[in-house]
């Protein structure tokens, strides 16, 4: 049986197929490996896009040794010795590591000193973004590259290609299944001819059907579908179609999204689209990804569609997001305030509230500005209410 995804995988960076952003002549990271100058360096993308032929063909444009692990089974004793063989070399060596976003904080510890002396060049990949799991240390000294899903007009070319490299059969309405049913994913496309062109050297679409009966993004065959259904469920959720929020849940789970990814991104719907409207949908997704975080699927499923529905149900409002922005943009265009002198650590002037019923009037700021407009709708317009009454006593 023939590989196809090693035999046809890319050598250069212009065989790379759907990532032009990073490779093309004039693409920074691609001038970067040129003049022998890219740093520590993160990748994260779907799978099937190129993260690991990317980093081989770095290494091959460096022309630095390559050393390939994966963070599920990597030992720290493995990366000592490669540290130690390299230790007074000319040369340093390439670690690339995939599945990144699951190295223990031993094994990242382990990486600062190399990664900060520049003894050793370390790449990292995974479907997810890294920069989650990864400490700040690290993350301070690395650059970080996303690399998309590929188009179908580039599966196209690649698969025609590949046919020719085989000399493999197969019609136009063929063709078109095989690409629009492998959702972006270069290597799913390749398996699945490699196992139909083992079964009959002339592919038909029942063989494929036979291999494959259902779209990995859920018969969706658009180009970037895989980001354009998180921002579908996320607008669907703002907007209160519950029904339309649930398909979106399921097109993103059924196209391979990881539960932890959605559930962050619940988290921060929470807080952005729904806040003080009603608190409690923040501790609702909280647990909701600490729950998916230590089950997975396929019962995460249940408690992401819970989360989803009761966010859908939940009264909106944006407040905190607009307030939190309109304070830092004051800040960021130089509306710089002197603490008051009433709350100072040195004055002894301060009126301590609890002594005067709960509120005293004073000085919190040096100059009043608004960036809180709460809402008359949920709890927030209690909130509202509540600092009103509160404000009031005196």
């Amino acid at each position: 049986m023939s590989d196809f995804t090693q035999l046809l995988r890319p050598n250069s960076f212009d065989e790379i197929v759907g990532q032009e952003h990073l490779t093309t002549p004039e693409a920074p990271l691609r001038i970067l490996c040129e003049k022998f100058a890219l740093g520590h360096s993160f990748f994260y993308g779907p799978a099937g896009t190129g993260k690991t032929s990317l980093a081989r063909i770095i290494a091959k444009t460096m022309d630095l040794p390559f050393y390939e692990f994966n963070a599920t089974s990597l030992k720290v004793e493995q990366l000592r010795k490669i540290f130690e063989q390299y230790k007074n070399a000319l040369q340093k060596p390439l670690i690339f590591i995939d599945e990144v976003h699951r190295l223990a904080k031993n094994q990242q510890e382990v990486l600062l000193p190399v990664m900060e002396n520049n003894s050793v060049l370390i790449l990292g990949a995974s479907t997810e973004n890294p920069f989650f799991s990864l400490t700040s240390a690290i993350r301070s000294r690395s650059m970080l590259f996303q690399l998309k899903h590929i188009s179908n007009e580039e599966l196209h070319k690649l698969l025609k290609h590949s046919i020719t490299y085989a000399h493999l059969q197969m019609d136009d309405n063929t063709q078109e299944y095989l690409v629009s049913s492998s959702g972006g994913d270069a290597r799913a496309m390749l398996k699945l001819l490699e196992f139909a062109s083992n079964i009959n050297e002339t592919i038909t679409i029942e063989i494929l059907k036979s291999l494959r009966p259902h779209a990995l993004q859920a018969g969706s065959s658009e180009a970037g579908v895989h980001y354009d259904l998180i921002s579908a469920l996320i607008k669907s959720i703002r907007g209160s179609d519950e029904n339309a929020s649930i398909y979106y849940l399921a097109s993103l789970i059924e196209g391979g999204e990881s539960a932890d990814f959605i559930a962050r991104r619940l988290v921060i719907l929470a807080s952005e689209d729904i806040g003080n409207a009603n608190p409690q949908a923040l501790t609702l997704t909280t647990s909701a990804l600490t729950s998916v975080s230590k089950i997975g699927y396929p019962e995460a499923r249940i408690i992401l569609a819970q989360a989803v529905i009761y966010l859908c149900a939940s009264p909106k409002s944006n407040s905190a997001y607009k307030a939190i922005n309109k304070a830092i943009k004051a800040v960021q265009d130089g509306t710089i305030l002197e603490i008051p002198n009433t709350i100072t650590q040195q004055n002894s002037d301060y009126l301590y509230p609890h002594d005067f019923g709960g509120y005293v009037k004073q000085s919190y700021l040096s100059q009043e500005i608004q960036f809180v407009e709460l809402k008359e709708i949920g709890y927030e317009k209690k909130m509202k209410e509540w600092l009103k009454s509160i404000k009031s006593i005196i």
